[in-house]
């Protein structure tokens, strides 16, 4: 079964995750931490639980969901993995800071370990991510779905009763459109956990979420 633990992040206040199994094995979802007490806190939640990070993973390209690689990589070995259609946004992080933060980084996010595809997989301990392609919001924008868990992680693609952004580069409303309708088909009761705002369900955003009956 797995265990995930939520760490809100950022001036953004956005979600990462650290997922994990019995085995003591975890994956870092969307690393944000950009305060000293957020880096902390999910490097110490990871030492005092005894887990073996595996993946530093990310749903999509925006700086909010990396502030903190950096300190993943320094205490864990760990560079962020991210969909291939995204290495533009992973090539101007600098910038991005500055135009969606007002921050000038001063420091280095590590470089990327792997551009992923549609037919990855990401392991660790007895389950396995698939990736779901959902552009729109970013043009590598992608679900990592657990289908044994019925669990996926969002990102800016689908948040509860809403959905991201497409204003930004590489955004498309066409295209999140497409791909809010590729995720409905999901069962139900699958738990989306997004990357700003609270958990919701496939079942609940296909009663409430005006952008999934178009």
């Amino acid at each position: 079964m797995l265990k995930v633990e939520r760490f809100v992040c950022n001036m953004l206040q956005e979600n990462c995750y650290v997922v994990s199994d019995d085995t003591k094995e975890c994956v870092i979802i969307d690393c944000g931490a950009f305060y000293p007490e957020e880096r902390k806190a999910i490097s110490d939640y990871i030492r005092t639980h005894q887990l073996t990070p595996k993946h530093l993973i990310a749903t999509h390209g925006h700086i909010d969901h990396h502030f903190g690689d950096n300190t993943i990589y320094e205490d864990f070995g760990l560079r962020p993995e991210v969909h291939e259609n995204d290495e533009y946004l992973m090539e101007k992080l600098q910038e991005q800071a500055e135009v969606i933060a007002n921050i000038n980084l001063n420091y280095k996010i590590p470089p990327v370990e792997k551009y992923l595809k549609a037919n990855d997989k990401i392991n660790f301990g007895t389950h396995t991510f698939s990736i779901i392609e959902t552009p729109g919001h970013t043009k590598g924008s992608i679900f990592y779905y657990c289908k044994d868990e019925k669990i996926a992680f969002s990102g800016d693609t689908l948040f509860h009763c809403s959905i991201g952004r497409t204003d930004f580069w590489g955004g498309s409303m066409f295209q999140i459109i497409q791909s809010l309708r590729i995720i409905s088909q999901l069962p139900d009761e699958t738990i989306i956990y997004t990357g700003h705002g609270e958990t919701t369900t496939i079942g609940d955003e296909l009663a409430g979420n005006p952008y999934m009956d178009r």
